[in-house]
């Protein structure tokens, strides 16, 4: 059995994004469950947190070429335990999986890489901080980072440098995802300049832009009617930023939450209601490739579009990923990431 049959043959609970990765929206199970006011704990926090059920190391960013032409680029490392107890070695109970991609206006290359833990295919250490899957990394202290990763069809390297603090979502960090108090433990840091290399088919292509990375780690951060989601990284022309997220029920409702950034890294938490994001147009797949985006309390009142409608992610776990371009009240760019579509 080869590497990729035997994680799904693993992981059937999580097979269907639907309910998401470990089955977001199963119960717990024996593994701990996020709770009010976090206390984080850093560099501790940027490594990998076991006794939970589900966790990400995810990294997107809008890129330019000296010539203009605009890109976007991902970088994630997914964790999913199969059961709450230890293990060395064959037993330990982790799972990994990591997507690459990187998007241009016309094409979009994604890779995949499936690994069990405990026999050092993947892993990640927080001091010093390094996530790997093969020969995939990103590595470096948090203020400084390298990535990396490589594919038949393209590859990169790039180098971060941290020009702003780290953002903590929801009250303090604590990011409640449902009606019914589901929650997860989620900061993120997004003020990464960020510029490298991309290898393309044509040719390499030197890069620069920003870039935003997103930590989160829970064990049922969804409520069991909820179907996906369609998230929002935004970084407009003036230096603030916002993220936004739209969670899907099966009722036809919406769960929203939100996060005003400031340029200097202060933060304006939104609960459920307050943001509004309404599709406007769909690709050939399906899925909304143009939203109308309003959270009245800031005075936005955008169109976000795709740069790429095609930037799906056909992957063990499939979704839509891509950069975006924000028009409106405010102009900018960001990227978009929508679950439960397939």
């Amino acid at each position: 059995m080869n590497v990729k049959a035997l994680f799904i043959a693993l992981c059937l609970p999580m097979s269907a994004l639907a309910q998401g990765f470990a089955g977001l929206g199963t119960e717990a199970d024996g593994f701990s469950v996020p709770q009010p006011d976090p206390q984080f704990s850093f560099p501790a926090d940027h490594g990998a947190h076991n006794e939970y059920r589900i966790e990400w190391w995810y990294l997107t960013a809008n890129l330019e070429a000296a010539d203009g032409t605009p890109y976007g680029l991902q970088w994630t490392l997914f964790r999913s335990a199969l059961a709450p107890e230890a293990g060395e070695g064959w037993t330990a109970p982790q799972l990994w999986m990591g997507h690459a991609a990187v998007t241009t206006p016309d094409q979009h290359f994604v890779a995949e890489r499936l690994a069990r833990g405990g026999i050092g295919q993947a892993g990640v250490t927080a001091d010093p901080f390094e996530a790997w899957i093969d020969d995939w990394a990103l590595t470096g202290d948090w203020t400084t980072l390298r990535m990396t990763a490589s594919a038949p069809d393209f590859a990169y390297d790039m180098a971060l440098t941290a020009q702003g603090p780290l953002i903590f979502h929801g009250e303090g960090g604590y990011s409640v995802k449902s009606a019914a108090g589901q929650a997860s433990y989620y900061y993120s840091q997004p003020f990464f300049a960020i510029e490298g290399t991309l290898q393309l088919p044509e040719g390499d292509v030197a890069v620069t832009g920003n870039a935003w990375l997103d930590r989160e780690w829970s064990s049922q951060p969804l409520a069991e009617n909820q179907t996906g989601w369609d998230w929002f990284s935004l970084s407009f022309d003036d230096g603030n930023k916002m993220m936004g997220f739209r969670l899907q029920q099966t009722d036809g409702q919406n769960f929203t939450s939100a996060t005003w950034i400031t340029p200097d890294g202060q933060t304006t938490p939104y609960t459920n209601g307050a943001l509004v994001a309404t599709p406007l147009a769909t690709n050939d797949m399906g899925v909304p490739v143009r939203w109308h985006v309003e959270l009245p309390a800031e005075g936005v009142d955008v169109t976000v579009a795709a740069i790429n409608e095609n930037a799906w992610m056909a992957t063990s776990v499939p979704y839509w990923e891509g950069p975006v371009t924000v028009t409106g009240s405010h102009e900018g760019i960001g990227y978009l990431e929508m679950t439960g579509y397939e």
